[in-house]
Parts: structure tokens; sequence; C-alpha cells
């Protein structure tokens, strides 16, 4: 059994779905290494989120961002003006993204079989951006397997 662990950073992005399957292969060129073991994606942040979903329409991430924001609205009018939320220190963004990162959750295990992640034809690894502000997002990948 092998272990291999890199931290990397995903480009700033603004509040968004990002589709980053093709990132992750790029800076965690290991997984070809191995025959059969599990990737384990950690994002270091609690306003934003990983998930696995559709990776051919993109029509289905900017649903997704649209749904999360009718679940979890963002509130404008903040602390003084009685409304939906009492943490609003960093803005009226902020509480709201923690909810959903609480929601979708900051990690995604991925099965690696024969050097390639063993993900369904139709799933890639979403990257879930939920402040307005662009903010640079390290994500923790981890590799545990038995190498080729």
């Amino acid at each position: 059994m092998s272990w291999s662990q890199t931290t990397l950073t995903l480009p700033p992005k603004s509040r968004g779905s990002y589709l980053i399957t093709d990132h992750i292969l790029k800076e965690v060129p290991a997984i070809r290494e191995y025959k059969v073991g599990i990737l384990h994606l950690f994002i270091q942040h609690t306003s934003c989120a990983l998930s696995l979903n559709e990776n051919w329409d993109e029509d289905v991430r900017a649903d997704m961002s649209d749904a999360l924001d009718r679940i979890v609205p963002e509130d404008k009018k903040g602390r003084g003006g009685n409304g939906l939320y009492r943490h609003d220190a960093e803005g009226s963004d902020d509480m709201p993204a923690h909810i959903k990162s609480a929601l979708i959750g900051a990690s995604v295990t991925i099965p690696i079989k024969n050097g390639k992640l063993a993900t369904g034809t139709w799933q890639g690894i979403w990257f879930l951006e939920f402040r307005a502000a662009k903010h640079s997002r390290n994500v923790v990948a981890t590799i545990q397997g038995e190498k080729a």
C-alpha cells in the first residue's frame, strides 16, 4: 500500500460552479502511477465546496448555482436590518456561502483504476465558489492505493 499527497491551488474564480477535472489530472500526475486506489480531494475553506456531477452540459452548473441561491439566498439587509443571518462580518454573501458549503461538502473521494479516475461517463469534479469576490482556494489531494 502506498500513499501520495500534494496541495494544489485552484485559480481564483468568482461565484459559480466550475468543472475542474482536467486541472486535477494535470496537478496530480501521481494518479497515473496507481493500479488501484482512491483519490481524496479536500478543499481547505468554508465558503466553497467540491462535488461530483454532470461534466458535459454547462447549463447544469449554472442551474446548480441558481438553485443553491434560491435555497440559501443572500441577505442584503444585514444584521442591523433584521436580516436572515446574524453573521455578516465579511459581507452579505458570507453566511450563505458557509451554509452552501455545509450542504454540498468539502471533499470528494474517487476510485482509481489502472491509472485513471473511475468516474462515470458523465461525471466530473466540480469546484463550487460561493463568494462573489475571487479567491484562491487550496485543495489537498491524497492518494492511497497499490502502484502499478
